[in-house]
């Protein structure tokens, strides 16, 4: 499989709570995850933001979850490429990778 974006994550977004998935290259080159959960509230979404920029992540995706995605939006506008996704579509796709 085509590696399109080495340093991302993709975001859980539920009310009180976000559980981002990140995905890096790993010491062999293979990738490596790393799942954390943070609050809902600012001073988590920016420390949420802080771990994001020290893992030099570059593009983030998270589902159009009712409107709780809005507060985490407005957070990452500007640092990361943001990508608002369909819940069906990201549901679809295979979670067994070779990691």
């Amino acid at each position: 499989m085509e590696v399109l974006y080495p340093r991302c994550c993709g975001l859980d977004i539920h009310k009180r709570l976000v559980v981002a998935c990140l995905v890096t290259p790993g010491p062999d080159g293979q990738p490596a995850k790393q799942v954390r959960s943070f609050g809902a509230m600012t001073e988590d979404l920016l420390a949420l933001a802080d771990w994001l920029a020290a893992h030099e992540v570059t593009h983030v995706a998270m589902e159009s979850t009712g409107v709780y995605w809005r507060p985490i939006w407005n957070v990452l506008e500007g640092a990361f490429e943001l990508l608002l996704v369909n819940a069906r579509h990201v549901k679809a796709t295979p979670t067994d990778y070779p990691y």
